[in-house]
């Protein structure tokens, strides 16, 4: 049976794709489990220093696989206390979304938990938890509206409607949006880009702007001059 996750590592870049494709990479625990342990092994791994999420087939991600709903623990899958936002936010590495397909309701929220997208001309996004009837959990409510603005993030998650892969160019959903054969060549061009910068700086950077979150800007501003301070203590700029 074809593992529901496959992962490989080549030149410190992991690439890791969602493969239950004729499921339409739906979520079950299986996959979960096998996502969680990629993402750790990213987190822990010297070696790795940017990783690639990714889906095989048709979609990205169509979201929780129904027929599990209420007979596998998909909010705690490997028992150990921790949940899809935890997981990926303990991976100080930047993890790029390559949307190849559908990115659907919980699908689309494991997007929006990657650090930037990239978007074949074939993907599509939706928020149908309204109509489901399934509350989001994995960040919805809060990274599409960072991602969108808060009254096009409303619009999405009240309609329940799908958005093209140019239109999620057009409200700032993704970053890029190439022709399908172009999409992993272009997500891999851009990880080798992110591995030719100072490891330790580019943690720096990606920690400050994560930090604008839990903060205000004069807030932010004052936590880059004072990492910048401490950084210029031991450098050579100084002498």
């Amino acid at each position: 049976m074809e593992k529901p996750v496959l992962y490989e590592v080549q030149d410190g870049i992991a690439v890791v794709t969602l493969n239950r494709p004729e499921r339409r990479n739906a979520i079950n625990q299986s996959l979960l489990v096998h996502l969680y342990d990629a993402i750790d092994e990213v987190a822990t791994n010297p070696e790795i220093r940017v990783a690639i999420l990714t889906g095989n087939g048709v979609s990205f991600c169509s979201g929780i696989d129904l027929a599990v709903i209420g007979s596998e623990n998909l909010f705690d899958p490997r028992g150990d206390g921790r949940d899809f936002p935890e997981v990926i936010g303990a991976c100080r590495k930047p993890v790029i979304g390559a949307i190849n397909g559908h990115a659907i309701t919980g699908g689309l929220e494991v997007a929006l938990n990657c650090d930037f997208l990239i978007a074949s001309d074939r993907a599509s996004f939706a928020d149908t938890h309204a109509r489901v009837g399934i509350q989001p959990g994995w960040g919805m409510t809060q990274l599409l509206q960072q991602a969108v603005g808060r009254r096009m993030a409303l619009q999405m998650s009240l309609t329940c409607q799908f958005v093209s892969a140019q239109r999620a160019l057009e409200i700032g959903l993704v970053n890029e949006v190439v022709p399908h054969e172009r999409l992993m060549p272009r997500a891999l061009e851009i990880a080798r880009q992110i591995l030719e910068a100072k490891p330790d700086v580019l943690a720096a950077i990606k920690e400050l702007i994560e930090f604008r979150d839990r903060t205000t800007t004069q807030g932010g501003l004052a936590e880059e001059r004072r990492a910048f301070m401490k950084l210029l203590e031991n450098s050579p700029l100084r002498r």
